[in-house]
């Protein structure tokens, strides 16, 4: 603490400085730095000397002190007169000078209550984690290099056309790439023990210190042992707003004006702030003074003030009123000048200045001490804050409805700054203004009082006032408006004390400006202030004779009646002395009857007799100089003693003024009395109206108060007679006046009672241990001290409700306690004056030659645990001492060295208080008496000449607290908490001051206070009981007082009498619940109480974790160590003492009492059939998260071994977890959210117990932890919470990261620790089984870098050491671990890849050691990696391509194989796997291209011919992607193939007739299915270990992937299920007709088109496609699929694949030459194709369903002329004809297969005509034969066949071509066949004719002659034509003609 700074000081004014208090201000406020916040003036050396600070020396090894610090106030005073008549003056200025005694319990701070574990604490420690890499977050220079997304995107290869990459090229592509670093140590033969060490001791690594650190804080609400350290008591104050005056200008510069500021509340109609004066005239100006003045104090120069609004409204109005000398004239004659005169006009109106400066010149010269009023105006404060605007108000706060935290809940403190007042109207932040005020108003001589001035404000408030009509006076002021700055500099307080920071006394101060509250403000004084407002109102002297009109009142503060008794106590001031003697009010010209608006402020001296008083003297001010006429003329007197009985006066007066000097000792008297020979102005009657106001620390202003102190000062210093009032009190009538004085403390008023509570309950704290002796009996006044303490307290609570925190503690009574209370008549020193130590208690033995190391062992004695135990004074230390020695613990490093031991002593920082008015030397001497001089056994002080009896507090409190009556104690339990506080620090000052802490604990409390205590804590627990379900509230409260008091108690008194307490307790609770109607309130109360005892500093000390549990355990346990424990697992039977341990056994609860409490109610809380479960399971669970976090967070238990021995308190919470995992956690669903902080608790109290590095292990935990094992929901740890900013975002992905991180290792730890106990144990085999499995399920999941290093690591020893759990049986582990490595292989991150592969590269080398090869690991990753690929999206080929590089590097460096074929198979299986990869590098790039992704998987899956297992796989991926697409037919055929591969096997391996005899039974679903009798003997070796080993290769497995291809049939709809050797059509399906029909007839409304599939061949053209440049395929898309729907969607797909303008679709299907087109384009081509049948196959094909099932032909046709044009004239017009022929059978397991035949055929004009009527003839035969008939479409056949209108119609074809006999022979077959068509025409239409005329009726007669018209007409005009003969038709047919009847003679144009 630093020296206090000093100020000069005048030495005048030492008799009367003012009083110097000490205080420590509260937290920081703006505008305060604590401590020692002022800055004391200069005073007597030897005060100075008593307060210097002595440092403080708190020896390491101590557990408890006690601080005494000191209080510094802002007062400066010399010291008090010594006065019998000053009341508790004296004991005021005592209180607030005297230190504060704090007691500090040394490791209190680390306790749960003190030191929380808050998500702002969480955060804070959070900040040196280390950021967690995941996959998922890995960063790009773990990745692999940019991929050119351009290439990627146009490359897209056919991968029917790109060859499998070969041997050779995949060899040249893996040799070349770099491998990943290599693990030095993996070739290595090391022994098992070896590698168990190196993981443990790697695992062992960057772990975090505070496993709890990572998971989310405990619930707030729930943190009902939260407390802290109260607020130190502070001064009052409201928002505070900073006013600068920067200049003050007129219009004319002629004389001095002063300003005056002050603060006025309109709405209550108070003035709401002292005064502030400044002075902003030029130096020239104030040069006219210089005659009336002295040197300025600085304090006076002040321009700048802080006003504080401690009630902010938008009716406080900023008031400043101005003044000037007095001079001759009234108030309007004064202004006019300043009205009239413009700056502007200076010239015209020079000669008048000059006569105005002049004039003001003498006046000044004459008048200079006296004012008058001038003009005045008002800043509405409102207005400034909302036109400059709010600022940003708490940015903090905004973020969300955010619940209070019980800490914030605790801390609300009443008239807080932010909260009281109008919000709407805030003073504390708002953006600061400057205002130019340019208009005042002139004040009236009339109209001075302030009622006047609440008028005109209010009036200024209107939209139309008064005051604006008003002429006003120009001028310009400047002030700056703003919030007062946090710690301004160069500060004064009220009364004119530095403020720190204070840096240069010689700069110009910033005044604080005291508030006049407008309201009650419940504060305690802190400091110490005394001071006097005195507001002269009005004067009446009309009646006066004589000349008094220009009336001035003089004031002057006397303290006896001599004129030099005035004391300078009057603040100055502007530019004056800083005191003054004597102060004037302003003066009105010319009026006898004057109102005043003036302000005096008085420093009272800290003793004020009875001689003071204050004197007005009243003066007739002449303003004209006149010969033989005085400048003063006294015209009146008149007084007011300022005691009376002792009180200080206050209030209002009205006084008579007397014409005559007062006669000698008036001063006793007061005006009212009627002196002889006296004259008085109008008859004695009151002419003169003033009001006193005091604003004192000293002096209360209620009568009851006054009444209490002087009594209680009567009776300190036994000033027998004493005159109260009226009567005179005497030795015999004082007791039953000071017990009606306690009484009557209830009837005090409340703002006063609060503001003196401190003093109140000094004063009957004194006369509870200090009872007064009266007459030589002492007078026990305990009750009625004790009833009127409750009282008080009571009123002191409900008076400030409004702050109370969330246990309803009253703050300012809290800190009262913590800080103020000390006890009376005793002296923070240690004997000889020495500097303060702490106090070592030694339990052991008493005197100074005990050695050191017993004051190291034991600091505080630790009492059993078990409070049944009857056990005399020493047997608790011989009890501790023979645990110790037996554990032989190291004192200098264990628990149980000082620093970690319960209890133990209290240091002291002591200063001696100081005496106002002592010798340096009676000081010194004072400060170092003893100071167990209030013990009973004392004797009184010397220095004190009455006898007095010491009483102890706390045993009083204790003793009036059983014995009280009902109402007493109903006050008393409603504040419970003050009065166990009060006894507390009671019996800590006892101990410390008395010299007591080296006394055994059972010594140093009497047995008589013991039995109290006792009694009271059964009785505080009989009203918790019983009040439950009456006052759950009440009932809550006195819970948790009781609860502090019992945890205080165990650092004070023995701990087996407080277990005993607490036992008691619990009984008394236990007997209720029986039959309590509502159980689970009275248990949430039990709980609540047992978490605040736990919350202890010493909780683990006090539960005696020394005591040996098991036999030690190595750190490392080796399998040599493991082979004893694992014989003594499966041969011996437990230690059931250690056995006993976890649980909660009687034993373990004996020995650890406090653990025992805790977990018994946990494990009550977790019974199924508990009441109020969901309640109840939230306090326990948090109770037992809250105690771990603290033990996290204590550097106490930061060694592992400390660390071991905690965790052991905690061994029963693993068999709870195990009996109530069911009711924790539900399998089905998710975790319940009121258990979220459950599932880390077990594992938390393991990791303790492992990072000590002594894992304990019963049999029975081995056997139990084999379920814990099977929690696989640990590995899936997820923290939710609500979004927030990205920072927090980001940072709550760092601690997620952490936490899943260590949980995951903490598993790991745990499954190793399992692996060395039960290696030699019967349940050997199923516990390994389950810890592979749980290893293998967490190498599965999302975990990062860290842990799959350490996890890899453990798996490579898991299965060194235990290769059967791979190799024997099970293969499915195998597949499973070989999945997990390679995928991990592919990982992103190096270090997981280097790992993975030593992993990968490991199991093959043991696979081979153990069988000469590894093909099961072979083909288990073989079909691992086939799995990846055909699931995974985000896999990475890059990355696993150089873990496969690695594998091969170990196999080369792997120099113990180099004589086997070990290197040569790991070589075929790496290049086997990347030729894999390089096939699913397409697969990626095709993501979004469906037809080209099955291409690629297809293309996979046929190079898996020789792994049927493989194959199979990619069967089932296909089919799964087809389903996922819509094409469940394409899915029916990949699972039809499959069954017919798992057939083709099963023929293979067994010949059985009810089974297929192999794909062929298949072939007539699909042709296609012969592709599966690849598989032979020569390809697949049945008896090979691994090969088809999965489950499908079985008789089960066939039928069920027969009956998944039926279900994908069925959703692809019934007519596309084939019947599996049917030889008739199913009875669903419809038949065509003849066979020999042609197949391009289009069956009319069959609606079978829409049922099957659409075709259309597509040709790619471009360099963009890639290898798909100038490729055909034949799509098969959904039924009545259009040309525009697939050709838009090709189209949109490779537009944003290509880019815009780039994808073009060719409108014809003319044949493309790519000559023409565009090399920067992409060109696509699309025909609607359909099926082709040769006749011989409409043979079969007869129905629907064969006509659209196993298609391999598609035609499609194109009509051309020669000019290019697509349709021409009849002799011009050809027909191109393209049939196109598919590698594979439609459907089938690709839904495009490319075209590997192509042919076309060139149609002439004459044979495209014969095609036509060939056409038209079968339509109308068709339609003829139809049945049942059809009119409708019969009738329109022949209209379009015989009508007259038909453009290009039979008639029109006839003309063209049969008009003329070709030239050409070779045409004249053509024209033979197309003569021989006409009369088939013409003969079908006679038929349909003759049809029709039988089909029609009567309305129809005449459309049929019609039609039978044109047949007629038709057929003549074909007569000649079908009549001509041709010359050579019957000569022989040369042998190069060529067969028009034949299709394969067509011959191919030339065009």
């Amino acid at each position: 603490m630093r020296k206090p700074q000093l100020d000069r000081h005048r030495d005048d004014h030492a008799p009367y400085d003012r009083a110097l208090a000490l205080t420590t201000p509260t937290r920081p406020r703006p505008g305060r730095l604590p401590p020692n916040r002022i800055e004391p003036q200069p005073h007597p050396t030897t005060l100075f000397q008593a307060l210097k600070p002595r440092p403080l020396l708190t020896p390491p090894i101590k557990t408890v002190a006690a601080e005494v610090r000191k209080q510094v106030s802002r007062e400066h005073s010399g010291s008090p007169h010594s006065s019998r008549r000053s009341s508790s003056s004296l004991g005021a200025v005592e209180m607030y000078t005297e230190d504060w005694v704090i007691v500090h319990r040394k490791y209190q701070y680390l306790s749960a209550a003190y030191s929380p574990v808050t998500p702002e604490t969480q955060r804070e420690r959070q900040k040196g984690l280390t950021r967690q890499v995941f996959e998922q977050d890995a960063s790009g220079d773990e990745r692999s290099g940019p991929e050119d997304t351009d290439d990627s995107r146009r490359s897209s290869a056919s991968p029917e056309d790109t060859p499998r990459s070969s041997g050779a090229s995949g060899i040249f592509d893996l040799r070349n790439l770099a491998a990943d670093s290599l693990l030095p140590s993996l070739l290595e033969r090391a022994a098992p023990e070896d590698v168990d060490r190196r993981n443990e001791a790697l695992r062992r690594q960057h772990r975090p210190r505070a496993l709890l650190t990572l998971y989310p804080a405990p619930d707030e609400e729930e943190a009902v042992e939260r407390s802290s350290h109260p607020e130190p008591p502070r001064e009052h104050f409201g928002q505070r707003i900073l006013v600068k005056c920067l200049s003050l200008k007129f219009e004319i510069e002629i004389e001095p004006i002063f300003g005056i500021l002050a603060l006025y509340d309109v709405r209550e109609k108070k003035k709401i702030s002292e005064n502030f004066y400044f002075d902003l005239n030029s130096d020239s100006m104030k040069g006219l003074l210089r005659a009336h003045g002295t040197c300025p104090a600085i304090s006076t120069l002040a321009r700048s003030a802080i006003f504080s609004v401690t009630y902010p409204s938008p009716d406080v109005f900023l008031v400043i009123k101005l003044e000037k000398v007095l001079q001759q004239g009234d108030i309007s004659e004064c202004c006019e000048p300043y009205m009239v005169m413009k700056e502007v006009d200076a010239a015209k109106n020079k000669e008048k200045l000059e006569k105005l400066r002049l004039a003001a010149e003498q006046f000044c010269t004459r008048l200079g001490r006296y004012r008058m009023p001038f003009a005045w105006t008002a800043v509405h404060l409102a207005n400034i804050v909302s036109s400059a605007g709010q600022s940003e108000r708490d940015s903090s706060d905004s973020e969300g409805e955010r619940r209070p935290a019980w800490t914030e809940r605790r801390r609300r403190v009443p008239q807080d700054r932010a909260s009281s007042g109008d919000d709407a109207c805030s003073f504390s932040s708002f953006r600061p203004a400057t205002l130019t005020v340019t208009n005042f108003f002139k004040q009236e001589a009339e109209r001075l009082s302030d009622e006047d001035l609440f008028k005109f404000l209010a009036d200024m408030r209107r939209p139309s006032s008064l005051l604006r009509r008003l002429r006003p006076v120009t001028a310009q002021l400047k002030i700056d408006i703003s919030p007062a700055p946090e710690n301004p500099h160069f500060c004064l307080s009220p009364e004119l004390l530095h403020v720190k920071p204070y840096p240069d006394p010689r700069a110009r101060p910033t005044k604080e400006i005291l508030e006049f509250p407008a309201r009650e403000v419940y504060a305690p004084h802190t400091c110490y202030r005394n001071l006097l407002y005195v507001y002269p109102h009005c004067l009446n002297f009309s009646s006066r004779q004589g000349s008094v009109r220009n009336l001035a009142v003089r004031i002057q503060y006397m303290a006896g009646e001599d004129p030099s008794q005035a004391l300078p106590v009057i603040f100055g001031k502007s530019s004056c002395s800083e005191f003054t003697r004597e102060a004037f009010t302003p003066v009105v010209y010319h009026n006898k009857s004057p109102e005043f608006y003036e302000e005096f402020k008085l420093q009272l001296p800290a003793c004020v007799t009875e001689n003071h008083h204050l004197l007005f003297t009243f003066f007739h001010i002449g303003c004209q100089p006149r010969p033989g006429t005085a400048l003063e003329t006294p015209v009146g007197f008149t007084w007011i003693p300022l005691l009376q009985h002792g009180r200080l006066r206050s209030g209002p007066f009205c006084l008579p003024v007397a014409v005559d000097q007062p006669p000698p000792s008036y001063s006793v008297l007061t005006p009212d009395v009627a002196l002889p020979g006296m004259r008085w102005v109008d008859g004695h009657k009151g002419v003169f109206s003033v009001e006193l106001t005091a604003a004192s620390s000293v002096h209360p202003q209620d009568p009851h108060l006054d009444k209490f102190f002087t009594l209680v000062h009567v009776l300190e210093e036994g000033a027998f007679p004493f005159r109260l009032k009226d009567s005179v009190l005497s030795e015999g009538t004082v007791e039953q006046e000071l017990r009606a004085g306690l009484a009557s403390l209830r009837l005090a008023s409340p703002e006063p009672l609060v503001a003196f509570s401190h003093r109140v309950l000094d004063k009957l704290v004194h006369l509870v241990v200090r009872p007064p002796v009266i007459g030589g009996q002492m007078v026990n006044l305990g009750r009625g001290a004790f009833e009127a303490m409750a009282h008080v307290v009571s009123l002191v609570h409900r008076s400030l409700e409004a702050g109370q925190d969330g246990r309803a503690h009253c703050p300012l009574l809290a800190a009262y306690v913590h800080y103020a209370f000390r006890l009376p008549g005793t002296e923070c020193s240690l004997p000889g004056g020495a500097p303060p130590v702490t106090v070592q208690a030694a339990t052991l033995a008493h005197g100074s030659s005990r050695p050191t190391s017993l004051y190291l062992a034991r600091s505080k004695s630790i009492s059993s645990s078990n409070p049944d135990l009857a056990v005399a004074p020493g047997s608790v230390d011989d009890e501790v001492s023979r645990i110790l020695a037996n554990k032989g613990v190291d004192r200098s490093h264990s628990w149980v060295n000082s620093a970690y031991a319960p209890g133990g002593s209290k240091a002291v920082l002591r200063r001696a208080p100081p005496f106002c008015g002592a010798e340096p030397r009676q000081a010194s001497d004072r400060s170092s008496s003893r100071a167990s001089s209030y013990l009973e056994a004392s004797a009184p002080p010397a220095s004190r000449p009455r006898p007095t009896v010491h009483k102890l507090l706390h045993e009083e409190l204790a003793l009036q607290w059983v014995v009280s009556g009902s109402a007493v104690r109903e006050a008393v339990l409603q504040h419970a908490w003050f009065f166990f506080q009060l006894m507390v620090k009671s019996m800590a000052l006892h101990l410390l001051l008395g010299q007591r802490l080296d006394t055994p604990r059972k010594l140093r409390f009497p047995a008589r206070f013991l039995d109290d205590i006792v009694a009271l804590v059964g009785s505080v627990g009989l009203e918790i009981i019983t009040r439950v379900h009456k006052d759950a509230e009440l009932a809550e409260r006195l819970n948790a007082s009781l609860a502090f008091f019992l945890s205080d108690l165990l650092s004070l008194a023995d701990r087996t009498f407080v277990f005993s307490l607490v036992r008691n307790h619990y009984k008394q609770v236990t007997t209720r619940l029986q039959s309590a109607p509502n159980p689970a309130a009275l248990l949430t109360l039990r709980m609540d109480f047992t978490r605040i005892l736990c919350s202890h500093e010493h909780y683990v000390t006090l539960n005696l974790p020394c005591c040996p549990l098991s036999p030690p355990a190595s750190p490392s346990p080796s399998v040599s160590s493991t082979t004893s424990q694992g014989s003594t697992f499966s041969s011996q039977a437990p230690d059931p003492k250690v056995t006993s341990m976890f649980e909660l056994s009687r034993p373990f609860r004996q020995q650890h009492f406090l653990a025992g409490l805790l977990l018994t109610e946990l494990a009550l809380a977790l019974e199924p059939e508990a009441e109020g479960a969901s309640v109840l399971h939230k306090k326990a669970i948090g109770a037992v998260h809250s105690l771990l976090c603290s033990h996290d967070t204590d550097p106490r238990f930061a060694e592992p071994a400390v660390k071991a021995r905690v965790a052991e308190l905690y061994l029963p919470l693993l068999s709870l977890a195990r009996d109530t995992l069911p009711r924790l956690h539900d399998f089905a669903a998710k975790l319940d959210i009121t258990l979220t902080p459950w599932p880390l608790c077990p594992r938390d109290g393991w990791s303790l117990a492992y990072c000590g590095g002594k894992p304990t292990a019963s049999s029975r935990q081995v056997g139990g932890l084999g379920t814990f094992i099977t929690w696989e929901d640990l590995s899936t740890l997820e923290i939710q919470g609500s979004p927030g900013t990205k920072d927090e975002m980001e940072h709550e992905a760092l601690v997620d990261g952490n936490l899943a991180t260590e949980a995951s290792l903490i598993v790991l730890d745990t499954l190793e620790i399992i692996v060395q106990t039960v290696v030699l144990s019967e349940a050997r085999e199923s516990v390994l089984g389950a810890v592979l499995k749980v290893v293998l399920f967490s190498l599965g999941s999302s975990q990062s870098a860290l842990f799959l290093q350490h996890g890899l690591a453990t798996q490579r020893a898991l299965v060194s050491k235990f290769p059967e759990l791979l190799f024997e049986e099970d293969t499915e582990l195998c597949a499973d671990l070989c999945l997990r490595l390679l995928r991990h292989c592919g990982s992103r991150i190096s270090a997981i890849r280097t790992q993975a592969s030593a992993s990968l590269y490991l199991l093959m080398r043991q696979n081979f050691e153990i069988g000469h090869n590894f093909a099961r690991v072979k083909m288990q990753v073989t079909m691992s990696l086939s799995s990846l690929v055909g699931t995974t999206q985000n896999f990475s080929e890059e990355h696993l391509r150089r873990s496969l590089k690695t594998i091969l590097t170990y196999a080369e460096e792997d120099v113990g194989l180099r004589d086997s074929t070990f290197a040569e198979q790991v070589q075929d299986l790496m290049f086997n796997l990347h030729m894999i990869l390089t096939d699913t590098v397409k697969m990626k790039e095709h993501q979004e291209d469906p037809e080209m992704l099955i291409d690629l998987m297809y293309r996979i899956a046929r190079g898996y011919q020789g792994s049927p297992d493989l194959r199979l796989t990619w069967l089932q991926n296909m089919a799964g992607k087809h389903a996922e697409l819509g094409n469940h037919a394409e899915a029916a055929q990949c699972m039809v193939h499959a069954a017919a591969l798992v057939a083709e096997y099963l023929a293979l391996l067994e010949d059985s007739r009810h089974l297929p005899v192999g794909c062929v039974s298949f072939q007539n679903i699909s042709s296609n299915v012969l592709e599966e009798s690849a598989i032979s003997d020569d390809i697949l070796s049945p008896d090979e270990e691994g090969f088809c080993s999965g489950k499908h290769f079985t008789e089960l497995g066939l039928v069920g992937l027969l009956e998944q291809a039926a279900a994908y049939f069925t959703m692809s709809g019934p007519a596309h299920i084939p019947i599996l050797g049917a030889q008739c059509p199913p009875p669903s399906t419809l038949t065509l007709g003849s066979p020999d029909l042609d197949p391009s007839l289009p069956p009319q409304s069959s609606g079978w088109e829409r049922v099957f599939g659409t075709y259309f061949r597509v040709g790619f053209y471009g360099t963009r496609f890639g290898d798909l440049d100038e490729q055909e395929f034949v799509y098969k898309e959904p039924s009545i699929t259009k040309l525009a729907e697939i050709s838009h969607r090709l189209e949109e797909f490779y537009t944003e694949r290509f880019g815009e303008d780039v994808v073009e679709i060719i409108k014809d299907s003319n044949p493309v030459d790519k000559a023409k087109l565009d090399p920067q384009k992409a060109y696509i081509q699309i025909t609607y194709v359909e099926p082709h049948f040769d006749t011989y196959e409409l043979k079969d094909r007869v129905t629907y369903f064969d006509r659209n099932y196993g298609l391999r032909t598609f035609l499609f046709c194109t009509p051309f002329t020669p000019d290019g044009r697509a349709h021409g004239e009849l002799p011009e017009q050809h027909k191109r004809k393209t049939l196109l022929s598919t590698e594979h059978a439609f459907p089938y397991i690709k839904t495009r297969i490319r075209v590997c035949h192509r042919e076309e055929t060139v149609l002439t004009p004459v044979e495209v005509a014969i095609e036509d009527m060939q056409k038209k003839t079968r339509e109308l035969a068709f339609a003829t034969d139809q049945d049942p008939p059809d009119a409708k479409m019969l009738q329109m056949v022949l209209q379009g066949s015989v009508g007259p209108t038909v453009n290009q119609g039979p008639l029109e074809v006839a003309q063209v071509f049969l008009a003329e006999i070709p030239e050409d022979p070779k045409l004249f077959r053509h024209h033979n066949k197309l003569r021989l068509c006409f009369k088939d025409f013409c003969k079908k239409c006679e038929d349909a004719l003759r049809k029709n005329k039988a089909l029609i009726g009567q309305d129809q007669k005449e459309y049929h002659r019609e039609l039978e018209r044109h047949y007629c007409r038709l057929r003549e005009a074909l007569q000649p034509l079908l009549t001509q003969r041709l010359p050579h038709l019957l000569a022989p047919t040369p042998a190069n003609l060529r067969n028009s009847l034949n299709r394969a003679s067509f011959r191919k144009a030339d065009l």
